[in-house]
């Protein structure tokens, strides 16, 4: 009976294993010092974890051309949210190449002595936004969400997810940039 027993417990233990490597992880602290930048990443496992990303293109605003009146509210409004300030959400839309993406670097790298931090977030991942947020929500640098290519169809779920983050939940989310 005994030698059955620990068979039976045996069985257990490797059943209890596989059960929690399926069930959702919190998010495991990533080297905040490792970079400015990061990615979340979903793993075929259905984990998710923050990367740091090792070369983080340099750009600065004076690089950027024509685009004065969307680099000064940018920078304006980015300026406030590193400060702690009233700052709004941003959503840059246009054509390719208009320099969104760059915009959103060259402001990372402006503002990055003062503690901001970038997540880049895939579209098929904003399901996990508040997972994300309520990982960053404590520290004390200020977060920037990027999402680039951000398109939407009928349906889809990261739409609803992101409109939560953005009109407010419970908790409340510390604002984005």
């Amino acid at each position: 009976m005994n030698e059955q027993f620990l068979h039976l417990m045996t069985r257990a233990e490797q059943l209890i294993s596989r059960i929690e490597s399926i069930l959702p992880q919190p998010l495991s602290t990533p080297d905040w010092q490792a970079s400015i930048a990061f990615r979340y990443r979903k793993r075929s496992t259905g984990h998710g974890s923050l990367e740091p990303v090792k070369h983080v293109g340099a750009m600065s605003l004076e690089a950027l051309k024509e685009i004065e009146p969307q680099k000064e509210k940018i920078q304006r409004n980015t300026e406030q949210f590193v400060k702690s300030l009233p700052a709004n959400n941003v959503l840059l839309t246009g054509a390719r190449g208009t320099g969104k993406s760059s915009l959103i670097r060259a402001c990372l790298h402006t503002y990055a002595d003062q503690g901001l931090r970038l997540i880049e977030v895939d579209k098929a991942d904003l399901t996990d936004l508040t997972d994300i947020v309520d990982a960053v929500s404590d520290r004390p640098e200020k977060f920037i969400i990027f999402c680039d290519d951000l398109s939407f169809e009928d349906g889809e779920s990261g739409y609803k997810a992101l409109k939560s983050v953005l009109d407010g939940s419970v908790p409340p989310p510390r604002p984005m940039c």
